[in-house]
This record gives C-alpha cells, structure tokens and sequence, in this order.
C-alpha cells in the first residue's frame, strides 16, 4: 500500500542564504516533482492533486506585552509568554488552504497562519489566549515574517510544480526547514523536508560569534567603545 503512494522529490534554489550589512532580502524558488507509482501519470478522471509549501524558522521563546493608555500614557498592561513560537512563518499553496483539508488536518500540519501551535506558557481564559495570540501574529505579520501566498504554487502537468517566497531583511538567522506537503480529496498524501541554512557573514558574521561565545568580553569591549567615542566627541566638541 505504501508503494502505491506517490512521492515528493523537493528541492530549493538556495541552501544557505548569508546575511551581509547590504543585506535587503532574498527570494527562495522551491520546486521539485512528484513521482507516481511505477512511473505512472496522474490520474486524469479525478480532481488533481495539490501542493502546499511552508518554510518555518528555529522556534523561540517571546513574550508578548499588551499595552493600555493610562492618563494620557501608553504603559505596559497584560503580558503572555511563549514557549516556542516559529520565528519566521511563509507558507504558499496552489488554492486556498481552506479548500484543500479540514481544520483538523491543518491544524495537525500546522498550515496556515491561523493553525499554528505557539505553545503559551501558562494557562489563560480562551478569549484571552485568542486576544494574544492574535497580537502576535499580528505583530510578525506587519514585520513581514508571517505571511501567506495563496495560489503562489504552480503545477505543470500534474508532476512539476515551483513557487517562490520571500525571505525579508529582518529575517533571523538559523536553521530554516521547507516542508512540501501533496494533498489530494482533503488528505495529505505525501510529505518532504529540505533545510536551509540563514546565516550572518562578515564582520556582522564575528560580532555575533563574540557576543555569544565570548559574552562577558564583548561586554566590556562594548562599554570601553561607548567611553572612547563619548570622551572623543566631548573633545572635539570642546576643541571646536
């Protein structure tokens, strides 16, 4: 029965993305085939296939602040933590992912902004976790790190299929993973998985590596820096 499934052959154009300070984004062509039984082609008589691609960043802890207008002051109200929210988020698909599979499919998958599993750390009210969750995502969205393309996906003769997604300036760096999903009659068929590597390059690539290697010397290097270039302002303000 396993052999009577077809299979996903994925690939992406880039590997490893560096980040340099000239930096303004990226665009990721994903494309690949899809390979049916002993080399057979799509069935014709029934709906086609579809494909849903996603590219997730390394998770990471955040909190998320709600802020509250208090005598004519923006100041810090409620507050939720997360333990591990995706620090980047794209996911593109040949239809509306709401046409393809049911909500508890993409919630298992996790495909779509809506469906993702943020994993707050304390319990709260279901109108509030709602409320933060919202706020998040919110939040990342305007930032450009969530973000959905709908019909983005091209399929050639039912086999090819490519889409491109792009990569923002402010992206973070880390381990990316591009997951390629086959759905088909609201059931994922077949699934694969590529890494992409985003990384920093340069000098911004050994400022990096110093604060998190070497932190308590990158400190007193910053804090000398900022008293050199403090003590020579105010010298050339003085001699001028």
């Amino acid at each position: 029965m396993a052999q009577a499934k077809p299979v996903l052959v994925p690939d992406v154009s880039q590997r490893a993305i560096e980040i340099a300070y000239s930096f303004t984004g990226a665009e990721l062509l994903l494309f690949g085939a899809i390979l049916y039984p002993a080399g057979g082609a799509p069935d014709r008589s029934t709906a086609p296939a579809d494909i849903v691609v996603v590219i997730k960043g390394p998770t990471e802890s955040v909190q998320v602040r709600e802020k509250e207008k208090v005598a004519g002051i923006w100041v810090n109200a409620d507050r939720m933590r997360y333990r591990s929210a995706p620090s980047f988020y794209a996911i593109a698909s040949s239809r509306p992912i709401r046409q393809l599979v049911d909500e508890r499919t993409r919630a298992i998958y996790e495909l779509g902004v809506d469906s993702l599993q943020l994993s707050p750390a304390s319990s709260a009210p279901p109108e509030v976790q709602a409320q933060f969750d919202h706020g998040l995502v919110d939040l990342r969205r305007r930032g450009g790190l969530y973000y959905e393309a709908q019909g983005a996906v091209e399929i050639t003769d039912g086999v090819l299929y490519r889409a491109r997604l792009n990569i923002p300036a402010r992206v973070p760096v880390g381990r990316f993973t591009a997951e390629t999903f086959l759905i088909k009659d609201g059931r994922v068929l077949a699934a694969a998985v590529r890494t992409i590597d985003i990384r920093k390059s340069g000098f911004e690539r050994f400022v990096a590596s110093s604060a998190d290697r070497h932190s308590v010397a990158y400190g007193l290097v910053a804090v000398a820096l900022s008293v050199l270039f403090g003590w020579g302002a105010g010298a050339l303000w003085r001699r001028f």
